[in-house]
């Protein structure tokens, strides 16, 4: 791993490659790492919106709503027709890989249009939010258009591709006399934001709600702690290039650098600069418990889909299931979780 880190830092440009959208999507589809998420995710919400005529999708995701084209698609071949479908989004431009080189109207024009060339109707729209607040000014716009849909009999999918380990985990409380950062994390009696977040979530009582993540625990304040977690997690990706990436190559050193810049962003930076913040399974889990959430289970058909799409990558991969939850593992070790909920 520190071999492939050293490998990835010798050309500057490659950790800040920006993707194109057919790059973008060739790169996601190299591994299961994101098809795997996607797949259960678009499984899952298909069942829980049958029958709606309208379908309002907020997608919380790291790729740039790479999983959105495949859920039109099945959207469309709905038996009871296509409905209405209103994509929401956090529009404020990642500060953290994989970057693409649109801005968000610019990717909504190409979704809207794809849209209509499978007889489907959407709406987009990118409200200004991010991250390092729990996403409050999306909330505070969702909460309205609450008021208004509620009784429409409008479908409401919460999707949460890796995104949320991004929001801070500690309540931020402001620290006097310090130049370069006006807020640190320290632990208080305070909701933290995640929790804040997904209680907020809650209150919108949405008919699903998705949560994918990496199953690995990168938050102690303890630099050893945290190495030691990066280590016996990130060795995977590096583990898994060699199936599908030759040396050398454009692509592997877009990868490597990708896991390169999050290994760094681990081991090296304190406060609102470290925002690689994953948490394990079981932490997110209760979070959503204690949010009032209450966990659905994947069926047998999505496992079966999900195996299939695994045939189609290295003998690695594997699939487990663990209570309700769906497990992308790598030669036995969990790699990423994805879970169901809807309102308690």
């Amino acid at each position: 791993m520190l071999a492939a880190m050293a490998n990835a830092h010798r050309n500057l440009s490659v950790e800040t490659h920006t993707f194109s959208v057919i790059e973008l999507a060739n790169f996601v589809d190299l591994t299961p790492w994101h098809r795997f998420g996607f797949t259960t995710a678009n499984a899952a919400i298909l069942e829980a919106v049958e029958g709606y005529s309208v379908i309002h999708i907020v997608d919380l995701s790291s790729t740039y709503c790479m999983q959105i084209p495949t859920l039109i698609d099945a959207i469309a071949n709905r038996f009871e027709g296509p409905p209405l479908v209103k994509l929401t989004v956090p529009g404020v431009p990642k500060d953290v890989p994989p970057l693409l080189d649109l801005t968000y109207e610019e990717l909504g024009s190409k979704l809207v249009n794809f849209a209509r060339s499978r007889n489907v109707m959407l709406e987009f729209r990118a409200v200004p939010s991010t991250h390092a607040d729990g996403f409050a000014s999306l909330i505070d716009q969702l909460r309205l258009q609450h008021l208004v849909y509620a009784e429409a009999g409008e479908a409401l999918v919460i999707n949460c591709h890796m995104m949320l380990h991004y929001i801070p985990e500690e309540t931020p409380s402001p620290l006097p006399n310090t130049n370069s950062n006006p807020y640190t994390f320290q632990p208080t009696s305070n909701p933290s934001l995640r929790t804040m977040f997904l209680k907020a979530l809650r209150g919108l009582n949405p008919t699903i709600a998705i949560l994918v993540d990496e199953d690995a625990d990168l938050t102690s304040n303890n630099l050893v702690c945290r190495l030691r977690s990066a280590f016996n997690y990130l060795w995977i990706p590096y583990d898994t290039v060699d199936t599908f990436l030759p040396i050398g190559s454009k692509q592997r050193q877009w990868y490597e650098a990708n896991i390169c810049w999050k290994v760094e962003n681990v081991i090296a930076h304190e406060g609102l600069q470290r925002v690689e913040r994953v948490e394990s399974k079981s932490r997110w889990v209760q979070r959503m418990r204690n949010a009032e959430f209450r966990g659905v289970s994947f069926g047998d058909e999505t496992a079966s889909e999900v195996k299939t799409m695994l045939d189609e990558h290295a003998a690695g991969w594997g699939l487990k299931k663990e209570d309700d939850d769906l497990v992308l593992t790598w030669k036995g070790h969990n790699v990423v979780f994805a879970t169901a909920w809807v309102p308690g």
